[in-house]
């Protein structure tokens, strides 16, 4: 074990030791860790801003004291006084390694941004909106009758709109009525109204007024706050219209890059949970802000934002500490549906009085955003069996038919999003997302984001050239292991063979293990991308967890085959079904019944920010699914272990059979037994 201090960078999860004084920006450099520089150095562009953390963090198995980092200097503080730096951030170049550090590279530090796929997917949404516009004639004060201006605003709601005719007494913020005598006089006592009337029969609130016709619309957000990324879509509230979509890192990460890493976070440095709910709100803040500038639209016109989010997101969202979710029996604070003010969640980039919906959650692990899937797939309604999995950090997964519906929650971890993989990289431009090898030659080729030829075609080196090849995503690294697979650089037990064992010299050693060569960019300053032992049994871990949580539901409706799996979230797009299947992330299936859902947390969050009736809809719905809690049954890990082979130690995958042929290969010199199931007997000592 090395005595220099170990500087851990998130998101990429790449870490090594570093003597005392190294500027963070050479420990980057030196790891290929993406975080920008422009100006040598000097201080001066600002691009290599970073967050150190504090504390504990039994993730990385690091303890980050307050001065593991060389104290602020002259330059930090002339650019602070110059152009600030938000509260915590260093520069790079200018903070140098004093002990173990672990040190979060925020996304506009990052010089291949982000791409969150998570865009929103086509949908037909019933417009029932709980805010709605109207456009009334006030009666003037009169000595004679005296009332106040809001009592008759609400006496014009009823009399000039017939459906409004019972409408019970409004109620409006005091921010609303400091403004609401000018609003009335400037519009000459017409003015258009923003109320919000949800499904729970509570009062009707006044949101805004604007003087004379308002034409400018509004708008709602709906954010799928994820424990990697925090997607979002802007949408008009009157004609369901999905103005723009975007999304950013969560900044969490740097807490710990999955769910019970940032609960032990909390339970291990106090106060860490608010220091996460401060992060994550201001992120929302900046998502907002971003969004609405991408459409050209005043943010004060975003008068409602629905959030669907997994419960340990859910309660940092809430500023509820997460310890409880860490522990059987996973008790939440509250499971119901929420409806609050965006200025409860310090939601300062929107209007003021906007009214924020969370959806309820499902149980302890089963949180928001798995209720929301269930919103938009409605497995309760399928007449087949139908197996709906949201793959990321955390999965959450659903079989149902017009019987049953059972749902639960499996931790993946970051791998699926190209986290703690050697060459791993977020989704950017210059990430191989696709890959094919040849079964006889053993060469790869393979796409990168940013272009749509194939690295064997021409014109590929002239389409990248400005991105270069800079690293693998998450789609690429399943496709790379389940590739390997099909090609034989990769046995049932997931180990990668030798070049002699394989017959290319594309098989690398690394260690006591092999690695296998997809691009070597060094000659023109570029990273060696290899797919290494340790990323294939961290790729095993997920996809076991995943598969393990699909066969507890299975165990629990008493079946053994599915009739149907509808892949959800960023992954479900952009991996195929074969390469899936061949990995043993999901169940075996026709693969013409395995479909991609999208983004479906973020429809279902898009169909209850547009439909009121969908709220009671799902509120009601989630009462009626069963829970399984992975965590505590007894057969999770029988499953997780079987899982473990590629595709599977026990079951038969005959549909994959039908169309793929596995080489039955095994690369483990000193064992007898079956490849396929990874069954490995011990050597005798001599």
């Amino acid at each position: 074990m090395s005595d220099l201090p170990l500087v851990v960078f998130t998101p990429s999860g790449k870490r090594g030791h570093f003597p005392v004084g190294t500027p963070i920006l050479t420990a980057a450099r030196q790891l290929g860790v993406d975080l920008d520089s422009v100006c040598g150095g000097r201080g001066i562009c600002s691009k290599c801003q970073i967050t150190p953390g504090r504390g504990e963090f039994p993730k990385h198995g690091v303890t980050v004291s307050e001065d593991a980092l060389s104290p602020w200097n002259a330059v930090e503080q002339r650019y602070d006084d110059k152009r600030g730096l938000k509260p915590g951030r260093r520069l790079g170049c200018q903070a140098t390694v004093q002990s173990d550090v672990v040190i979060d590279v925020p996304a506009e530090s990052q010089v291949h941004k982000q791409v969150v796929r998570k865009a929103a997917s086509a949908r037909a949404i019933t417009m029932a909106p709980a805010t709605r516009l109207y456009f009334v004639t006030v009666e003037e004060p009169d000595m004679h009758e005296p009332t106040g201006d809001l009592e008759r605003l609400q006496r014009a709601l009823r009399t000039q709109w017939p459906e409004l005719a019972d409408l019970p007494d409004i109620t409006a913020e005091l921010s609303l009525l400091t403004t609401l005598q000018k609003v009335l006089r400037k519009g000459a006592f017409e003015v258009t109204v923003a109320l919000y009337q949800d499904h729970t029969g509570a009062s009707p609130r006044v949101t805004e007024v604007w003087p004379g016709l308002h034409e400018n619309g509004i708008y709602g957000l709906a954010i799928d706050l994820g424990s990697t990324t925090i997607a979002a879509h802007l949408t008009d509230l009157v004609t369901g219209e999905v103005k723009a979509s975007s999304g950013i890192m969560n900044p969490q990460i740097r807490f710990g890059e999955d769910l019970m890493s940032r609960v032990s976070y909390a339970m291990m440095n106090p106060g860490g949970e608010v220091e996460m709910t401060a992060s994550v709100r201001e992120a929302i803040n900046t998502l907002a802000e971003e969004i609405a500038g991408e459409a050209e639209i005043d943010p004060s016109l975003v008068v409602e934002t629905v959030f669907v989010c997994n419960p340990v997101m859910h309660h940092l969202l809430l500023g509820i500490d997460p310890v409880e979710l860490g522990q059987a029996p996973f008790a939440l604070a509250t499971s119901e549906a929420l409806t609050l003010s965006s200025s409860d969640l310090e939601l300062s980039a929107i209007n003021p009085r906007a009214r924020i919906y969370i959806l309820p959650c499902i149980a302890g692990h089963v949180g928001a955003d798995a209720a929301a899937v269930a919103l938009s797939e409605e497995p309760g309604t399928s007449e087949d069996l139908a197996l709906i999995v949201d793959v990321g950090t955390n999965a959450e997964i659903l079989l149902g038919n017009t019987e049953r519906v059972l749902a639960c929650s499996s931790p993946t971890g970051p791998a699926f999003e190209g986290a703690q993989i050697s060459s791993g990289q977020r989704a950017a431009p210059g990430a191989i997302e696709a890959i094919r090898i040849d079964p006889v030659t053993k060469q790869p080729r393979f796409r990168v984001i940013g272009s749509a030829l194939w690295s064997d075609e021409d014109g590929f080196a002239e389409a990248t050239a400005a991105t270069g090849i800079t690293g693998i995503c998450g789609s690429g690294i399943i496709e790379a292991v389940a590739e390997m697979r099909l090609a034989g650089l990769l046995d049932g037990s997931g180990l990668i063979g030798s070049a002699e064992q394989t017959g290319t010299p594309r098989s690398i050693p690394e260690g006591r293990t092999h690695a296998y060569l997809i691009h070597d960019g060094r000659a023109d300053g570029g990273p060696l991308v290899t797919v290494t032992q340790g990323d294939i049994r961290a790729i095993q871990l997920a996809k076991s967890a995943l598969y393990a949580g699909a066969r507890l539901l299975m165990d629990e409706m008493g079946v053994e085959t599915v009739d149907r799996v509808v892949l959800a979230g960023a992954f479900g797009a952009h991996i195929s079904a074969k390469h899936a299947m061949v990995l043993g992330m999901i169940p075996d299936v026709p693969l013409d019944k395995v479909t991609s859902a999208g983004n479906a947390a973020g429809t279902g969050a898009r169909i209850a920010l547009c439909n009121q009736d969908a709220r009671a809809r799902i509120e009601g719905m989630v009462r009626e699914i069963t829970k399984v809690e992975t965590a505590i049954e007894p057969k999770f890990q029988e499953h997780f272990v079987n899982a473990n082979a590629i595709p599977h130690a026990t079951d038969p995958f005959p549909e994959l059979g039908q169309v793929v042929s596995l080489p039955k290969v095994n690369f483990n010199a000193g064992s007898t037994g079956d490849a396929e199931g990874g069954r490995r007997r011990r050597r005798r000592r001599a």
